[in-house]
Order: C-alpha cells, then structure tokens, then sequence
C-alpha cells in the first residue's frame, strides 16, 4: 500500500538525515492520518492515498508560482525539492496522445459536436482517466479538440 511504502520511505530519510525529505514526507503523512481520522479508519486505500499527494502537489505548484512572483527564488527551488519528492509517490499518468486517444473515444461516444457538449465529454473523459492525467491538461486538450 502507498501509506506503507511513505512511512518506510519516511524512516529510511530520517536515517540518511535527509531534511528535505524528512519535513515532506511529515507532511504527507499528517496529511494522510488527518483523513484517515475524518473517515474513522486506521488506514487509508491507495486511491485516498493518491488524492492527498496530488493535493500537496497542488499546492507546492502554487506556492512555487508564489515565490517566483514575489522574487523569492531560495523558497521556489524549496518547494521544487519538495515537489519531485513528492511525484514519486502517484502512479505512472498518462501521456498527452494516450489522453487525446481517450477524447476521441469519448467524443464518438457522446456524440460531441462543438464546445457546448465540453462538459459531457469532459465527465467520460475524466471517468475513464481516473486521475491518471492532470484535469487542466484534459480541459485543455478537449476544448482544442472540440474547437476544430
């Protein structure tokens, strides 16, 4: 389970004295226990797992832009760290081609035929990608699909 594979992750950057590593991973981890207290469980499912790492990972990638606007490259290339730490922990996304083969699919089977049926196709999209592939890429690539 991704949970397990954090906390021994977590134990080995504790031993190697890796702070970056070690303050991410707590994080996460506070993270996850948070939720899994609100869903009154001892452990988590992978899929709850992964939810929380892309919301860090939101999260780092605002902050990044943050710290860019405000001249703070020491903090930017902080969060840069931590981001890479934490994309290894989501599974393998899919690539843009293998994303617009599954927009093909979904605008056949929707019937799309302009920009007003983006939400229809946006849902099938999102259905059958199930996290694999970041939404913004997804919204973008189905507007420009159906804008042709």
């Amino acid at each position: 389970m991704l949970e397990d594979k954090i906390l021994n992750d977590y134990k080995e950057a504790m031993k190697s004295k890796d702070a970056v590593k070690v303050s991410t991973l707590s994080f996460l981890r506070a993270a996850m226990k948070n939720l899994a207290i609100d869903k009154k469980r001892d452990k988590l499912e992978d899929a709850d797992a992964v939810a929380i790492v892309k919301k860090q990972i939101k999260q780092r990638q605002d902050s990044i832009e943050q710290f860019k606007k405000g001249n703070r490259p020491d903090l930017a290339q902080k969060e840069e760290k931590e981001l890479e730490i934490l994309k290894t922990y989501l599974p393998k996304g899919l690539s843009a081609d293998e994303v617009k083969k599954v927009i093909e699919e979904a605008v056949a089977l929707t019937g799309a035929s302009g920009v007003k049926d983006m939400g229809k196709v946006m849902k099938e999209v999102m259905a059958k990608t199930a996290g694999q592939a970041d939404g913004k890429l997804i919204s973008d690539l189905v507007k420009e699909r159906l804008t042709r």
